[in-house]
């Protein structure tokens, strides 16, 4: 099958140019960029071929998918919430090809088998990539290791185990945690920290030292573990984000995210909102002093990636004070209104964050199966956006579930029109 994406505004974190894309079976064959003219034979060769046209009119930005380290797709256990299909579906409308979900699901996602059967959910709807990520204890309980330790190394564990997570949880015992990362770099397998134990800024602490410990103790020189990452998830306070572009100075293996709404709203948007309720989250909103320094570690290179931490909930959930904001149909162009129209930031530097960085930081970006740019040889999977576009927040709108939206009401700029995954529209 072979598409033709023509007269696009081309985004990736190495290029903003007007251009054309030819993908053929799902895989990017052809990148014309500038002047398209130049390149008539081939594109007219191309669209007497396809099977698909999409005409960008010289307006719509075509970019790579983008790549979620971080949401909460709440199947099995709690399909009140969401379940795997109202989850895709709402992932492939804000524009995501692949997500991670956490594993605090019920039961908790511990073991390889239960894994892979979220995997294959995924798969079967065609819609993203979907890689759940593997509980670090059993249960979450912090008292014994997970299945980690039945991970195989780099080359030959199960291609869907792609990140490891406590989530909210974090692990209690030092020496519990220390032997989980040890587990992580021994088969180079990514491990997010949530760092919500004994306070952000002391869990971070923690986590670094121990990582650092971890790195120390097994020198093994496995080429894997160069490219291990220990990942701090949802940096929301300007000494987490101070802390850790310290010691990145010397941590080749440190990578973080933020969120979406630790950006662009403060805590005095969460009391407006209730703040026991409706504006609650985890970690909670903060300071305006707190986020602009996260603008700012966006800026320099601290801040990796931005990450949805989609947490859907029922309206009773959220009005008892159940933690969270659903995220994935707005991230776009919550992220596109703070930083790019406010000129913090350009169009490529906010692909790299949603796309390029995520996808390498789980190993997602070489191969046929890579992702995060727009290049020949990699994955066709593409979101569409129109930048120009203003839409007022609607969650009655949401193919998630969960309506429970800290942007209601709102006018933001930048709208996803459609998005492609391996080459077939999954969303228009």
């Amino acid at each position: 099958m072979q598409l033709v994406l023509k007269n696009f505004r081309l985004v990736d974190e190495t290029m903003d140019s007007p251009g054309s894309v030819v993908a053929e079976d799902g895989i990017i064959k052809y990148v014309y960029k500038n002047a398209c003219h130049k390149h008539g034979i081939e594109i007219e060769q191309a669209l007497d071929r396809a099977d698909i046209v999409l005409d960008g009119k010289g307006s719509l930005a075509l970019m790579p998918a983008f790549v979620d380290l971080h949401a909460h797709f709440r199947e099995p256990g709690f399909t009140e919430k969401e379940t795997i299909e109202s989850a895709c579906l709402a992932a492939a409308a804000g524009g995501y090809g692949t997500v991670v979900c956490m594993a605090n699901t019920k039961p908790v996602t511990d073991t390889i088998k239960q894994a892979e059967s979220i995997k294959q959910r995924g798969d079967a709807l065609g819609l993203i990539d979907l890689y759940p990520a593997l509980s670090l204890t059993k249960g979450m309980e912090g008292k014994e290791l997970s299945e980690i330790t039945l991970l195989k190394d780099h080359q030959n564990q199960p291609p869907f185990i792609r990140l490891l997570s406590e989530d909210g949880k974090d692990v209690a015992s030092g020496e519990l945690f220390l032997a989980a990362i040890k587990e992580a770099r021994r088969t180079g397998t990514p491990v997010s920290c949530h760092c919500d134990l004994d306070g952000e800024n002391n869990a971070t602490a923690r986590a670094i030292a121990l990582a650092e410990k971890a790195v120390y103790e097994c020198q093994q020189g496995l080429q894997h573990q160069q490219s291990w990452r220990l990942h701090i998830a949802h940096v929301s306070t300007k000494e987490a984000a101070a802390m850790i572009r310290e010691a990145k100075k010397n941590q080749a293996y440190l990578s973080c995210e933020v969120t979406p709404h630790h950006i662009a709203l403060t805590e005095e948007d969460a009391t407006a909102m209730g703040a026991g309720s409706f504006g609650r989250v985890n970690p909670p909103l903060r300071s305006e002093e707190d986020r602009r320094a996260l603008i700012e570690a966006i800026i320099d290179g601290t801040i990796d990636a931005i990450a949805t931490d989609h947490a859907p909930h029922t309206y009773a959930d959220k009005e008892l004070g159940a933690p969270g904001f659903t995220g994935l149909e707005t991230a776009f162009a919550v992220c596109y209104s703070t930083l790019v129209t406010a000129g913090h930031i350009g169009l490529p530097k906010l692909s790299s964050l949603m796309s390029a960085e995520p996808a390498r930081i789980l190993g997602l970006n070489q191969g046929a199966g890579g992702r995060g740019l727009i290049a020949p040889g990699l994955r066709a999977d593409f979101a569409i956006a129109d930048i120009g576009a203003v839409w007022k927040i609607n969650p009655a709108l949401f193919k998630s579930r969960g309506k429970n939206s800290p942007f209601t009401g709102r006018e933001l700029r930048g709208k996803i029109q459609m998005t492609i995954h391996s080459g077939q529209i999954v969303y228009r």
